[in-house]
């Protein structure tokens, strides 16, 4: 399961020291230079985490901050990185919808720290899966795809979730029809799966080759999501 993180901030050094080590935890990281280009990349790939600088060009962070919670309220979690130390700042920001508050200048391997306690505190990176753009929300069961939701029946979402749990992995298709039909007493057909994976290839628009969803032949499907350049 992906945990991608988006880092706002101007800075170009602070903000490739912070990927490197993010990506050193083993996260996915995309990154924003300005406010308006945070709001572009938080639609787009709906990450689970914001790390934010305060002073930003074009929109400040602490709008950018007001504008997430407006947006998406409490899905996806706040780190803000300030030089501001005095504590009615602090209590500010966390009253607008920060959920941690780091100082700077910091230790990388102290935002590291933050960033897992955040996360296991809120559990917010089990509430989502994000590849190239497509965006499940578990808890919610949506699915965005480049900001845009798209509208899954409840067999192609529980499919499309399996998929994302497993990515790069041959499925068969009797292992797909455990996960849609469990203790069904009713025979369920392989056709039956390949109309589904038609289905959600379409409304995926997975029309390129090679295709997300990738068919093995002789054995069943493949989720494969091609490397994201951010």
């Amino acid at each position: 399961m992906n945990q991608t993180i988006l880092v706002v901030e101007d800075d170009q050094m602070i903000r490739h020291l912070i990927r490197v080590y993010l990506e050193k935890a083993n996260y996915e990281v995309i990154e924003a230079s300005d406010g308006l280009e945070a709001q572009e990349k938080f639609v787009k790939y709906q990450p689970c985490l914001i790390i934010l600088d305060l002073m930003l060009p074009k929109l400040s962070g602490e709008d950018f901050c007001q504008w997430v919670r407006d947006y998406e309220q409490e899905e996806v979690s706040i780190i803000i990185l300030s030089a501001k130390t005095q504590v009615q700042d602090k209590v500010h920001l966390l009253r607008i919808g920060a959920d941690d508050y780091l100082t700077k200048p910091f230790e990388p391997e102290e935002l590291i720290a933050h960033v897992e306690a955040v996360l296991r505190r809120t559990g917010r990176y089990c509430q989502k899966i994000t590849y190239d753009g497509l965006c499940l929300k578990v808890r919610k069961g949506e699915v965005l795809l480049n900001g845009e939701e798209i509208n899954l029946t409840k067999h192609e979402f529980h499919l499309l979730y399996f998929f994302m749990q497993n990515p790069n992995t041959v499925l068969t298709r009797d292992q797909l029809i455990e996960q849609l039909y469990p203790a069904s007493e009713n025979v369920v057909y392989d056709r039956t799966i390949d109309a589904h994976i038609k289905k959600l290839r379409e409304k995926l628009h997975d029309k390129d080759e090679p295709k997300k969803i990738q068919t093995v032949r002789g054995m069943g499907y493949k989720f494969v999501p091609k490397e994201s350049i951010f």
